[in-house]
């Protein structure tokens, strides 16, 4: 193990990340906050204010995949679909299988120009979660309950606001509610032997009212829906403790054009749409696990400086003051303050040596 590997294993530099995100986060928070009296003059503006606050914030988690764990991502597309990514407004269709799912589809974003304006559709409680969950809510991010009855009503009003957002977004969706797990897999396809659907190898089924809400609320709008198929090589299970610990991964990302007018405006014709978009995806899956790739042209879009450059400079707003105090405490404290500041640096250093 290298002396750079070594150090992004260890603890204090896994606290250090932390810190800063959170405390940023919050530094953040309070700017968009400071952005309500805005709305009133302006709702546009306020927007694209908070779309770039959002950015500070998301992009700094991007920056760890991609700058600190070095993770590579390549993409399995259309050529012809390519210059239109983040040009146009989408909903990007995502499976559902990893831990760091999430933060690929954030990267996915951020290296087409549409992190700071992405949406998802995420459970209400979040909203309450401060850095992310407040975030989500300055950027109108669509909430629900998980009750039909009731989020027929808040997430169609929702959606419908997005109508007019200033700028191109990408609705991301997991379609199958939850991650995949063998339990939840054996649970998924029992509901389907009972509604006599085609069983799935690799995913779980879909939930359709969600998705046929989202498409008929944003028709209109949305150009496309993308489907997108994540993989990562070497049967590799990535974790956001091996992203920490530096380690390095590569992501395998095939993603579909579908323009919105091919899929059917009825409810339960949109369903069985999604249900044979789903089959197509487990065969696509089933082809992966063979082959260890993705059909059709790929290409490696790069990683952007940008988001370095804002971790670095958030890590400077935090931790220079944090520097000072620490400074002052130890230059001007007794024996018993420095030999305390040791013990707790080693303290937190002892996960990484466990």
């Amino acid at each position: 193990m290298g002396l750079l590997s070594t150090l992004k294993s260890l603890f204090i530099c896994h606290l250090i990340i932390s810190y800063v995100f959170l405390v940023s986060g919050i530094l953040i928070n309070l700017l968009q906050v400071c952005t309500l009296p805005v709305w009133l003059v302006s709702k546009q503006l306020a927007r694209r204010i908070n779309i770039r606050l959002g950015y500070c914030i998301a992009s700094q988690v991007v920056a760890v995949l991609e700058w600190w764990s070095g993770t590579e991502c390549t993409l399995y597309t259309d050529p012809k679909s390519y210059p239109l990514y983040g040009k146009e407004n989408a909903i990007v269709l995502l499976n559902h299988n990893f831990e760091i799912d999430f933060l690929c589809g954030w990267t996915f974003c951020e290296r087409f120009g549409v992190l700071g304006s992405s949406k998802v559709l995420a459970k209400q409680e979040l909203a309450y979660v401060p850095v992310i969950g407040w975030m989500w809510y300055f950027l109108e991010i669509v909430f629900c309950k998980r009750k039909w009855e009731e989020d027929r009503r808040l997430v169609a009003q929702s959606l419908q606001n997005l109508r007019d957002y200033p700028e191109n977004y990408w609705f991301l969706l997991f379609c199958e509610g939850t991650r995949f797990t063998p339990e939840k897999h054996r649970a998924s396809m029992q509901v389907a032997e009972s509604k006599g659907l085609p069983k799935l190898k690799y995913h779980l089924l879909p939930r359709t009212k969600g998705f046929w809400m989202t498409v008929q609320n944003l028709r209109g709008t949305v150009s496309a829906v993308y489907d997108s198929t994540l993989n990562f090589r070497d049967n590799e299970t990535p974790t956001m403790l091996g992203v920490l610990n530096g380690k390095k991964y590569h992501a395998d990302l095939y993603v579909r054009r579908i323009p919105l007018e091919l899929i059917p405006e009825e409810e339960k014709e949109c369903a069985a749409w999604l249900h044979k978009l789903y089959q197509e995806k487990d065969e696509l899956q089933g082809a992966y696990e063979k082959t260890g790739l993705f059909p059709g042209p790929k290409t490696s879009p790069p990683r952007q400086l940008r988001t370095l450059m804002n971790w670095l400079f958030w890590s400077c707003v935090v931790l220079y003051p944090l520097g000072l105090m620490l400074t002052h405490v130890i230059s001007s404290g007794s024996a018993l303050t420095i030999i305390a500041a040791v013990v707790v640096s080693s303290a937190a250093d002892l996960p990484s040596s466990l």
